[in-house]
């Protein structure tokens, strides 16, 4: 198994899935613990469902970038999505499932209505689980990921204690002078971004783990924002690299393999909770 390991550790392709999964699984951490302190774990589930219908529209306008259509509309619907969150009518969870169930809806309808492709199902079926476009990945594509994955990182060191600030008590950090709702629009585009950068990754319907799985299992075993954070993102990367690692070797898909990782993962830190006493 190590001597197949090395010799696919040689292609480049391999190498680059690696360093892409890494980077994503790490960035969907650090702000999963804020979006489940929140209770706002599912708008990872929203936006990716925008970013599907994105990509067909992308698809159907023969677009060789998606990312220059599917970014702008992930980060404007999130900023949409936090707006109408914030409305007394739409509450954040009601305004995440008309988002989520819109967009997938027609994203499937526009695929289906202006298919340039002669395998729909198998189109439709990877962009929403993950598919092998991991394994394809250009120079270019790797050093646009990495940019933006640093981007992230210094976002979210920058602006900890005000994204720490407005996790926990948004009303005190208002009543302290921060301004809570710039910073809520700043994790929303934060968010966006990660989004973009899952769906090769695991697919639409996947990303939500990233972003749960983690912190969830992090907050089994320590209680300090700053220790779940840490654990959270430590967990998150390993659970990628060795999920990307069993995929290649096991032939299984990308996707639901990393997310099987962190399901197991979760199970184990679930189980020594129980021991802690947590």
């Amino acid at each position: 198994m190590w001597d197949k390991l090395a010799l696919y550790l040689q292609y480049p392709f391999v190498r680059y899935a690696i360093i892409v999964g890494v980077l994503i699984a790490l960035c969907s951490s650090l702000l999963g613990v804020t979006l489940v302190l929140k209770r706002f774990s599912f708008i990872g589930d929203g936006l990716s469902h925008v970013a599907f219908g994105a990509m067909a529209i992308a698809a159907v306008l023969n677009f060789s970038n998606e990312m220059l259509i599917v970014l702008p509309i992930t980060v404007i619907s999130a900023i949409l999505l936090l707006r109408s969150g914030q409305n007394a009518k739409i509450k954040g969870d009601a305004a995440i499932a008309m988002i989520s169930v819109g967009a997938l809806a027609f994203g499937y309808l526009i695929m289906n209505l202006f298919s340039t492709s002669s395998n729909l199902s198998g189109d439709v079926c990877s962009t929403l689980f993950g598919s092998t476009s991991i394994l394809t990945l250009t120079v270019r594509e790797v050093a646009l990921c990495a940019v933006l994955s640093v981007a992230v990182v210094v976002v979210f060191v920058l602006f900890y204690h005000k994204i720490f600030a407005v996790t926990f008590d948004e009303n005190f950090a208002k009543a302290t002078g921060t301004n809570a709702d710039a910073y809520n629009l700043l994790i929303a585009i934060v968010i966006a971004v990660i989004i973009v950068l899952a769906m090769n990754l695991v697919g639409s319907l996947l990303i939500s783990a990233l972003v749960i799985f983690p912190a969830l299992s992090a907050m089994r075993l320590f209680r300090s924002f700053k220790s779940v954070t840490i654990f959270s993102a430590i967990i998150s990367v390993v659970c990628a690299f060795l999920g990307i690692l069993i995929s290649i070797l096991g032939g299984t898909p990308v996707g639901s393999t990393i997310v099987a990782v962190d399901v197991a993962a979760f199970g184990i830190c679930y189980l020594i909770g129980m021991f802690k006493g947590e």
